[in-house]
């Protein structure tokens, strides 16, 4: 008789457990003990794969509350929130975020904290801390750290690895150096320097299977070869602005429009003029759809007041006529997004 369903073998209630949505787990370890070891095995997480039944999440972390994240789930339109990340530093932000071997990775970062009395910012700027959160068994732990402190850096999930590249250091220092880790033997290595390095924030995505860095104010774009051995400058005259990479294409938000970038060539997809006046949202790309989340609104020249926002806005770029929809809204985060990327389940 099996231990997880009367009159079943074990192997083929695994399998009929591993059809059960991803949020409902925190009831089903209620049902018994047995129940509970299987919901937090990895081998429900390989049948969740072999029968079909993985799920593609969106993590979020925003300004307010502080080192919290939620996670969306698009089919059911609804949002998980995940135990506070522990970290000692106070909101911590400009840090970077990926998603590997079925973890959240939080690398780096610095305070974002402000004394309310003095209004001095807290000294930490930057960290070489790791953190992953397992959603297996629902636990963030700490991992081997980069060999560099760095904030405002380029961060990228590459076949497998994450690099880091780019950045501040703690001393507000920008700085060349990039390294790669391995997830499963939890060991940094250097890789080579990028090409140059310039004295503002960078950031990264993948685009074609190879990571492109990108900093804030230049047309110029340092791509990683495959292989890792190096880098190489090429200026794509790429529109400055929010950016999210749909099934193997590029958006760009500018000048309240979105469009897409074909090499030197760019067309305007979809009219988002809402978006001129709140600052500090979220682009990302997940399936055919681009997701537009949270933010703030203000000031202007006629209110002073700053709205923070909780809003999700999707719009569909994978059909043949662009449409938008409005998404639950974040249920605890809401403000400035510090951190978002996707997690495969």
């Amino acid at each position: 008789m099996s231990e997880l369903i009367e009159g079943l073998p074990d192997a083929v209630a695994l399998r009929c457990l591993a059809r059960v949505p991803f949020y409902l787990h925190p009831k089903l370890e209620l049902v018994s003990r047995s129940w509970r070891a299987a919901i937090s095995s990895q081998e429900l997480f390989k049948a969740r794969q072999e029968v079909g039944s993985s799920e593609e999440l969106l993590c979020v972390c925003a300004f307010d509350p502080e080192n919290l994240w939620q996670l969306y789930d698009p089919r059911r339109d609804l949002w998980i929130t995940l135990p506070v990340l522990p970290s000692k530093i106070r909101h911590l932000a400009h840090f970077g975020v990926v998603s590997a071997a079925g973890k959240l990775f939080v690398l780096g970062g610095g305070s974002d904290a402000v004394d309310p009395l003095t209004g001095d910012q807290d000294g930490s700027f930057a960290t070489n801390e790791v953190w992953s959160y397992d959603p297996i068994i629902r636990q963030w732990a700490q991992r081997a750290s980069m060999l560099v402190p760095r904030a405002m850096f380029a961060c990228c999930a590459l076949n497998g690895k994450i690099v880091v590249a780019g950045g501040f250091t703690s001393c507000r220092k920008s700085i060349s150096q990039a390294e790669m880790y391995d997830p499963d033997k939890d060991i940094w290595v250097q890789i080579p320097d990028l090409h140059r390095t310039h004295n503002s924030a960078c950031t990264g995505l993948v685009l074609g299977g190879k990571m492109h860095v990108l900093h804030r104010g230049l047309s110029t774009v340092q791509v990683l070869d495959p292989m890792g051995l190096g880098w190489t400058v090429e200026d794509y005259g790429w529109l400055q602005g929010p950016m999210a990479v749909v099934q193997g294409s590029i958006y760009i938000m500018s000048h309240g429009f979105i469009c897409k970038q074909e090499g030197n060539l760019r067309k305007v997809v979809v009219l988002a003029s809402e978006f001129r006046r709140r600052i500090g949202f979220a682009m990302t790309g997940m399936g055919g759809d681009i997701y537009l989340i949270g933010g703030v609104i203000g000031p202007d020249r006629w209110n002073w007041d700053i709205k923070p926002m909780s809003d999700v806005e999707v719009v569909t770029v994978g059909a043949e006529r662009p449409t938008s929809r409005q998404a639950a809204p974040m249920t605890r985060c809401r403000g400035t997004i510090l951190g978002c990327t996707q997690l495969k389940i």
